[in-house]
């Protein structure tokens, strides 16, 4: 199964997740690539405003896993604009998950989160996994990060 993992990373915490989720997937056997989100202006808030740099193509995947920091209590504009400007998720499996520096989900994450699968839904994207990963403490970090590893691996089925 082809895996693309599509992220948006300003300190590399989210992209650390990623690889994590890259390694695990290429252990099951899938074909997996991280794809990196940018855009001219990082610290730009207004999503209209975004000129997005590097806009993967993900045509060509079975299935996605979408990462991203949260920032200000929202999802990373930069991953906001990346998502609004794809034409379509349809007949795609997607998994999404957010890092974030504050120590409980209910302090931007859910929210984050929400936003990034309300939009993969209005895409027509079958979601099958979502997660939160909260950045302040190393022992329960480790912890949530081997729990998205566990959730996200994508078996291929047609085997």
């Amino acid at each position: 199964m082809k895996i693309g993992i599509v992220v948006y990373s300003q300190t590399g915490n989210t992209l650390s997740v990623a690889q994590k989720l890259c390694d695990s997937n290429t252990s099951c056997g899938n074909q997996v690539s991280i794809l990196k989100v940018s855009a001219f202006k990082e610290q730009e808030g207004e999503v209209s405003k975004i000129r997005l740099k590097d806009t993967p193509d993900i045509e060509n995947f079975d299935a996605l896993i979408f990462g991203s920091p949260v920032h200000g209590f929202s999802l990373a504009p930069v991953m906001m604009a990346y998502l609004l400007q794809l034409p379509t998720l349809s007949d795609k499996r997607v998994a999404c998950f957010v890092t974030q520096g504050l120590p409980k989900a209910w302090m931007g994450g859910n929210r984050s989160l929400k936003q990034m699968l309300d939009i993969c839904s209005r895409k027509g994207a079958k979601i099958v996994n979502q997660g939160i990963v909260n950045w302040p403490k190393p022992e329960k970090r480790a912890e949530m990060i081997q729990g998205l590893i566990e959730q996200f691996r994508f078996i291929d089925e047609s085997k």
